[in-house]
């Protein structure tokens, strides 16, 4: 009988044949860094579970308690003066909104004093019909016959 058990690698040895390997290299340095990480924090974990255990941590965790306390009371009172805020905001935010409307209308007149003037100027320096030229034609002006 066959057996078909697979050989589970532990993290450094996939580490190590994904370096090895050119083509599924990729797939083993990634499972390796991931398994390494992994086999890093349930470490990590045990060791603060045994400081936990010993009391050293027992300390650290009720100051950090009382931290996310005040923590939580700041942002409590942040919250309930959020609304005031949002009123004051909306202030601002309106006397700034005539100011863009001032730059467009300058900008208009601007453009359409310039559209006068080069329509003055056009106008200006164009050749009244009644006015010959003082040119020569140069296209015949008798027909042919």
């Amino acid at each position: 009988m066959k057996e078909n058990a697979e050989v589970r690698l532990t993290p450094r040895e996939r580490l190590a044949r994904g370096l090895t390997y050119s083509v599924v290299g990729p797939v083993y340095v990634t499972r390796g860094l991931v398994g390494l990480g992994v086999d890093a924090a349930a470490a990590s974990a045990a060791g603060l579970r045994r400081r936990y255990r010993e009391g050293r941590l027992a300390r650290d965790v009720a100051a950090a308690q009382e931290a996310i306390g005040q923590e939580l009371a700041a942002a409590q009172e942040v919250v309930a003066n959020l609304p005031q805020a949002l009123r004051d905001a909306r202030r601002a935010q309106r006397r700034r909104g005539r100011r863009p409307l001032l730059i467009a209308g300058a900008a208009v007149t601007v453009l359409a004093g310039g559209a006068v003037a080069f329509g003055v100027v056009r106008r200006s320096t164009r050749q009244r019909p009644e006015e010959p030229s003082p040119r020569p034609p140069s296209v015949d002006v008798q027909p042919r016959p």
